[in-house]
């Protein structure tokens, strides 16, 4: 993601008299940035998501630096006249892949999620939860610069809702960004570099993030050349990093981020050694 997205002032309503769903609203998301929205149903969350998404359009203001997106909305329709493999395939293609890069995208995104064993089955076979990591896989298969995700949870199974916290945790280490709604309060807490809750049709920024109780952080402990800097993708799913000697560190991380951390330090160039993985404690928590 090149630069960010900006809505400016903008409002939407249904109808020429409608009722306004939002109004005022202005946001910035920037690259590389996890950002959640909050809010009671009805009070327009999903419609920020399909403006964010360029599913709707805004009836006032306006929307710049559209990036190229991936949406995965909150009711999928899954009753498609095609096999899983064959959706996702075709979905690559439209979003420019060729179509045997597409095929092999479709698969690996299958077997990450647990769903390898339905490629060939029809989209209206599938069960609930298997037509939602479907969902899931076709915003993911073409690296889109912003994910927009719509209760993407909702419907996975344990596996499955793991698998989607690294790939959101990879999105955003590569310099993509991602805003997402989910009714689970613990639902990446302690990642999101903001928060912003969606009442009366406006936008109110939560206060900048803070370690709470259910904010389960690890620290990683690190060493690598001794005028070795941290690899850009480690460094952007870090919440703080410490350097105690010349090229080690320790790291303090989200839970849900530190496979994709430590994935970033073992494939680097040359390889960083991870000296100890372990909970953080109290007194870190307090200082982050």
């Amino acid at each position: 993601m090149q630069r960010e997205l900006r809505l400016h002032n903008v409002g939407r309503r249904y109808g020429l008299r409608g009722p306004w769903v939002l109004r005022g609203v202005h946001l910035t998301i920037a690259p590389g940035t996890l950002t959640r929205l909050e809010g009671a149903n009805g009070t327009g969350k999903s419609t920020l998501l399909r403006l964010l998404a360029g599913i709707d359009a805004p009836t006032e203001g306006r929307v710049t630096g559209r990036p190229r997106t991936a949406y995965v909305p909150e009711r999928f329709p899954a009753a498609l006249p095609f096999t899983a493999s064959g959706y996702l395939t075709h979905l690559g293609t439209v979003h420019g892949l060729s179509r045997t890069a597409a095929a092999r995208a479709a698969g690996e995104w299958l077997e990450r999620f647990g769903a390898a064993a339905y490629a060939g089955t029809p989209m209206a076979q599938l069960s609930k939860g298997s037509s939602q990591k479907v969902a899931v896989a076709q915003a993911l298969l073409a690296a889109p610069e912003l994910l927009v995700l719509d209760e993407a949870w909702t419907g996975l199974n344990a596996p499955a809702r793991a698998e989607l916290e690294r790939a959101v945790a990879e999105q955003t280490a590569v310099g993509g960004a991602v805003v997402f709604v989910d009714h689970d309060p613990r639902r990446l807490a302690g990642a999101p570099d903001a928060t912003y809750a969606v009442r009366d049709g406006a936008l109110d920024r939560r206060a900048e993030k803070t370690a709470s109780p259910s904010a389960r952080h690890v620290v990683v402990e690190v060493q690598g050349p001794p005028d070795g800097r941290l690899p850009a993708d480690a460094h952007r799913t870090v919440a703080s990093a410490e350097e105690t000697a010349p090229g080690t560190y320790r790291l303090a991380i989200p839970a849900s981020h530190s496979d994709v951390l430590l994935r970033a330090l073992l494939t680097a160039r040359p390889p960083w050694h991870v000296i100890r993985v372990g909970p953080s404690s109290p007194d870190q928590e307090s200082h982050r």
